[in-house]
């Protein structure tokens, strides 16, 4: 049963809830009024709402995690209704690329392109896309990831997070503050932190004092390794700072929230398994493992953390930014905004897509990413206009297939006649731009481009290939035309989700005019178009 502990605890802990605003009204109306009410010339100097053509790209790549096609660009531009972007951004939640952008995002998030040594990926990509196709409670997948020991096969997929760190305990201990409380607690680590004052030795340790007595069983095995736990063990520290060395402990407990007593127990008493042989994976009738997943979901640091996260994810940036430093040194850049999406994600049972909806709804985040000629530089935390974001690895693949018509091709292939088909299609692609475009593993996904990157994306054969001439691929269609204003528009709605302008429909006629092969022209107009800087960037 889900308890409403956390709501209780927010609310005594944080802002309490937003003065003002009137909670009959939808949460993304709420959301616009907390972000104008952020900065004094807000209404003067916030740009417009983004055009059909903007939008449009913009919620199709961060919910579904790559483009519209031509043929869904052409409709929804001429499309008259007003409610079409709501009605869209339904169609977008509904569909299968929904799951499937999710279970990239989550991965990353919380593996952060780890080798995969203990669990394999199609197990653990399968478990969370099924939990997000079911519109899992975030809070229920949170507990099944941090009670999971990996023992039971049928249950192994959520042990990733454990098992694939090899459950040593620093890095366990300083991943568990950063990405399911938003407090990176590691230079707390050998003292209290010397920069931030809200972090403290005894938060670190406390922490660690729910898994200290577990380890990886048997030690350094494979893909059957799983995680057994003594029945005794303290944590104790001392600072380094401390000229005494006074060493001290805690039991179980998740940063300022009372430590965790342990329970008394017969002697003889201590284990369900005892370890009596090598091969013996302990198990003891009292597990402070066991009390994580709940300490942590109840407390208010993760739902806080959750609706700073998910924000981050549409917005382009988190209301506490970084994400992992939540302290009152660095305050959310709208603190009753927080506290609001806080309070909504908890009542609303932590539904990830009803939250995710209202935001894409906002006028917030439907801003255009285009300054006004008179608008110097705004601050990026006011949300004056929208973040531009560089898409992630996948989302760039993703979309590369879907612009360059080579997630078209397998649409119409006989081989292909569905989604899942297609999408299984599309993942064996992805892999080699992960490796190229990602971040070093067990760092934060952060966007670096580099010089290696800029030449695997003008001499990879991968690019070429999905550029290459095949049936209904965006080099045939546009081979099929004979105007060099319909060549424009075929190619600019496919890759920019957006009309050639006028000048930009000149320039490719100047480039057409005169070309002795057509399609050879043609394929070099489309790679230099995906690999432009529109094309890169989320906008």
């Amino acid at each position: 049963m889900r308890s409403t502990l956390s709501a209780v605890v927010a609310i005594s802990l944080f802002l309490g809830f937003p003065r003002g605003i009137n909670a009959a009204e939808p949460l993304h109306a709420r959301i616009d009024q907390l972000i104008e009410a952020g900065h004094p010339d807000f209404k003067s100097l916030a740009a417009p709402l983004s055009s059909d053509a903007e939008f449009l790209r913009r919620v199709t790549l961060d919910l579904v995690g790559t483009l519209s096609t031509a043929v869904e660009t052409r409709a929804f531009l001429a499309d008259k209704d007003p409610q079409k972007r709501t009605k869209w951004i339904d169609q977008l939640l509904a569909s299968e690329g929904y799951s499937r952008r999710m279970t990239q995002f989550l991965d990353v998030m919380l593996m952060e392109r780890r080798p995969d040594s203990k669990v394999g990926r199609p197990l653990w990509e399968e478990y969370l896309r099924t939990s997000f196709q079911q519109n899992k409670p975030f809070d229920v997948l949170a507990r099944e990831i941090l009670s999971a020991d990996g023992a039971d096969t049928a249950k192994r997929a959520p042990a990733k997070f454990f098992l694939d760190r090899n459950f040593e305990p620093n890095q366990v201990t300083r991943d568990l503050g950063r990405l399911f409380l938003g407090r990176n607690l590691q230079c707390a680590q050998c003292h209290d932190s010397p920069l931030i004052d809200d972090y403290k030795q005894e938060h670190y340790y406390g922490l660690m004092a729910f898994i200290n007595r577990s380890s990886l069983f048997p030690p350094g095995k494979g893909d059957t390794a799983a995680i057994g736990e003594k029945a005794d063990g303290e944590v104790t520290f001392t600072s380094v700072f401390d000229k005494n060395k006074v060493q001290k402990s805690t039991g179980p407990k998740v940063i300022t929230l009372k430590s965790i007593p342990d329970q008394k127990l017969e002697k003889g008493k201590e284990y369900k398994v005892a370890p009596s042989a090598p091969t013996v994976r302990p198990i003891p009738t009292y597990s402070r493992r066991e009390l994580l997943a709940s300490a942590i979901v109840e407390s208010p640091w993760f739902s806080r953390n959750a609706a700073n996260r998910f924000w981050a994810m549409v917005m382009g940036r988190g209301l506490v930014h970084p994400l992992d430093l939540d302290h009152k040194d660095n305050p959310p850049s709208h603190p009753e905004l927080l506290d609001l999406l806080t309070k909504e994600l908890v009542d609303h049972k932590f539904d990830v897509k009803w939250l995710l909806r209202e935001l894409v709804l906002s006028k917030t985040y439907q801003r255009s990413s285009e300054l006004s000629s008179s608008m110097k530089e705004p601050p990026a935390d006011r949300y004056l206009v929208a973040v531009l974001k560089p898409l992630s690895p996948e989302q760039f693949v993703y979309a590369l297939m879907q612009a360059s018509g080579y997630t078209d091709s397998l649409r119409g292939i006989q081989k292909m006649p569905n989604e899942t088909a297609v999408n299984t299609g599309l993942a064996a692609q992805v892999a080699p731009f992960v490796r190229m475009l990602g971040n070093q593993p067990g760092q934060a996904e952060e966007f670096q481009a580099s010089l290696d990157q800029t030449l695997y994306l003008k001499h990879s054969a991968a690019i070429r290939n999905f550029i290459s001439q095949r049936a209904n691929c965006l080099l045939d269609r546009c081979g099929k035309l004979t105007d060099s204003k319909s060549i424009a528009n075929e190619l600019f709605l496919s890759v920019y989700t957006r009309p050639a302008t006028a000048d930009e429909a000149k320039d490719i006629a100047d480039i057409l005019k005169d070309a002795k092969d057509r399609p050879a022209v043609l394929s070099e107009v489309i790679w230099a178009m995906l690999a432009s800087a529109e094309f890169r960037f989320n906008h």
